[in-house]
């Protein structure tokens, strides 16, 4: 919950219990009502304008025509069922659509479409806003995009009908943020006042940029997780589908990002969480190690390189581990730089602040390798929780579309 000034009033947050969980439709509501009632129990959401959902990018599921669940969903990462179905995606879809690929949203799309019963196919977030009133399935444009959605032309493409998708079961599409209705009976009935209004929400990517207070062109937000992911606010889009490079319009700007397979991995396949802790306290950042890494897992990266047999590069290997894991630091930090001016080079703006959200952006030692690598600079970041990056997008909505 954020006021009107964007400040933070109150968070709740409802953890899955298990992976089962975390993939279940009738978890995701029950999640929902509880965090809602103990926001509700602080303090009366009386003062409420307007709510949106995120939810992960590509997460599809099939509902019958009271809005029941056939089964659970088809998740983000989960490969298409049907091999011929990514086939004919792979022969209409256009080369640089993020519809492509072995774990195409679409493609799930039209495998659900295929059940007994199915009256439409909708987005986890879609499915989410519908629990909490909205009368018919929406959906918006960050969630719509890997399903096919046309954000030039701003409607369901015909080539999708050619892959098999029936674009009759996919839900209505709005700009991110935009008001869809005032509160229905089953808001009310979780404490959301009467001219309470419904949002097109977001995917948990484009949130979490937002919740970071990265809002220009030119900004940069990097996830320092289990792989090192950049973001960056351009101008215009840009689209790459070598790179694993697509383009999310968010309010007055656009954001293109890519993912490269370093970072936190590699770093905890090498050491332990103590054996990490203890030897962060012995970086020298003013001291570079001269050693050019390329940390990976395994042969391999798609970005800022493209190379399918791309070797880590982890050697010479020093006797001294400090020097080791300084070493790989850097070596990320210039994958961070390089992913960057990659996006430059393909059309996007010079990177001109960064902020950082993940685990890595709690080492200060690190921070200052990746500022001397990428040489602009770094910001502290707002918050990185995805649901505070929504409700700001609902804030700037409200301006959009009073």
């Amino acid at each position: 919950a954020l006021a009107a000034d964007g400040t933070r009033v109150d968070m709740a947050s409802s953890p899955f219990p298990d992976a089962a969980a975390g993939r279940s439709p009738t978890a995701w509501q029950a999640g929902v009502r509880a965090c809602l009632g103990e926001l509700a129990a602080r303090g009366s959401l009386v003062a409420i304008t307007g709510v949106a959902v995120d939810g992960t990018s590509g997460t599809v599921l099939a509902i019958d025509a009271d809005g029941t669940p056939l089964g659970d969903a088809l998740m983000y990462n989960d490969p298409c069922p049907d091999r011929a179905i990514l086939d004919r995606v792979a022969a209409f879809a256009p080369a640089n659509s993020p519809a492509r690929g072995v774990t195409s949203p679409l493609a799930r799309a039209i495998h659900l479409s295929r059940q007994t019963g199915v009256h439409a196919i909708v987005h986890q977030a879609d499915w989410v806003l519908r629990q909490l009133g909205l009368a018919a399935p929406s959906s918006d444009e960050n969630n719509a995009l890997k399903t096919g959605y046309d954000l030039a032309a701003e409607r369901w493409p015909d080539w999708i009908e050619a892959c098999g998708m029936d674009v009759g079961l996919l839900p209505k599409v709005k700009r991110a943020g935009a008001p869809l209705a005032t509160v229905g009976a089953a808001g009310r009935a979780l404490g959301l006042p009467d001219g309470c209004r419904y949002h097109a929400g977001t995917t948990d990517g484009c949130a979490s940029f937002l919740a970071t207070g990265a809002a220009s062109v030119g900004d940069g937000v990097t996830a320092l997780g289990s792989t090192l992911v950049v973001k960056l606010a351009s101008a215009e889009p840009i689209d790459a589908a070598d790179y694993g490079i697509y383009s999310h319009r968010i309010l007055d700007f656009w954001l293109a990002g890519g993912a490269s397979n370093s970072g936190g991995a590699v770093i905890r396949s090498l050491f332990d969480d103590m054996q990490v802790k203890a030897m962060t306290a012995l970086l020298r950042p003013d001291r570079p190690t001269g050693l050019a890494y390329y940390p990976l897992l395994r042969p391999g990266e798609r970005f800022p390189v493209n190379d399918p047999a791309l070797v880590p590069q982890l050697e010479p290997r020093p006797v001294d581990d400090v020097v080791f894991f300084q070493a790989i630091l850097e070596g990320i930090a210039g994958i961070e730089a390089s992913g960057y001016a990659r996006l430059a080079a393909l059309g996007g703006p010079r990177v001109r602040s960064v902020r950082s959200v993940g685990g890595g952006a709690a080492n200060p030692a690190w921070t200052r390798m990746r500022e001397a690598a990428i040489g602009v600079p770094f910001l502290p970041s707002n918050s990185a929780e995805a649901a505070v990056g929504t409700a700001a997008l609902v804030l700037a909505g409200k301006d959009r579309w009073p």
